[in-house]
């Protein structure tokens, strides 16, 4: 079994999904990828078949039915990470906007720098965001200075969808309670190891815009956002600490 998982939510990915697991795959050290697929429509799922096929025990493939939410998949994809003992465990887009080789980075953090959850952020020294418009970039800013001020989460790129964890981290979290199924749940992940008591490290990166199929984002998504941080606030509480 390998140390390092990578999962990756499609839904109508088939335009990226091969080249992605591909890119994955060529790393050092060895990443294994599992795709938690939302029944897309376009063959995605078959696609991943195919690459399991010609990668048996690197390539995995979990299939839901149905547009279930990006948190539900990433619950799902932890908890079969944990049933399998892998040791660090990534989030990740299918579409190029994290760089793959940057797994790496946000490997190092964790594995050597002593970080509980490391992060890919824009909005560190050295991060930045590419082929974006000015607005856009202005709009996520300010979303992750609003969630700075309400959480004091100390984390300048709140809503980052790079990332890793250690296993333990994971373990530590209540993963049944988690209650954001949108964007918002990048948001809750942070918080609730932050009020765990654990590291969290920002890595910079380079944040590519989309080139092949549709963006998933929506107005839907950032009502989501700036009232579940204020829900978060007031109703998630720091773990009892343990003698």
């Amino acid at each position: 079994m390998a140390e390092r998982l990578v999962i990756i939510p499609t839904y109508n990915e088939k335009e990226n999904i091969r080249d992605i697991v591909a890119h994955v795959l060529r790393l050092k050290p060895e990443f294994h990828v599992l795709v938690v697929d939302d029944g897309s429509p376009d063959g995605t799922a078959a696609i991943v078949r195919e690459l399991m096929a010609g990668s048996p025990g690197r390539v995995h493939l979990l299939e839901r039915k149905g547009k279930l939410g990006l948190g539900t998949a990433y619950i799902a994809g932890f908890k079969w990470a944990l049933e399998r003992d892998y040791g660090f465990v990534f989030e990740m887009d299918a579409d190029f906007s994290h760089a793959p080789d940057d797994l790496i980075r946000l490997y190092a953090a964790c594995a050597e720098g002593g970080a509980d959850m490391s992060v890919g952020s824009r909005y560190v020294k050295g991060g930045k965001v590419s082929d974006w418009a000015w607005n856009r970039v202005m709009l996520s800013w300010c979303a992750s200075q609003y969630v700075r001020a309400v959480l004091w989460l100390g984390v300048r790129d709140t809503t980052a969808g790079f990332v890793c964890y250690k296993a333990a981290t994971l373990r530590a979290l209540p993963l049944n309670e988690i209650k954001f199924i949108g964007y918002a749940f990048q948001i809750e992940m942070k918080y609730r190891v932050k009020l765990a008591g654990l590291r969290i490290a920002e890595v910079p990166i380079t944040f590519i815009d989309r080139v092949k199929g549709k963006s998933k984002m929506s107005a839907n998504i950032f009502h989501e956002a700036v009232l579940g941080v204020l829900k978060m606030r007031f109703n998630i509480k720091a773990p009892e600490r343990t003698a």
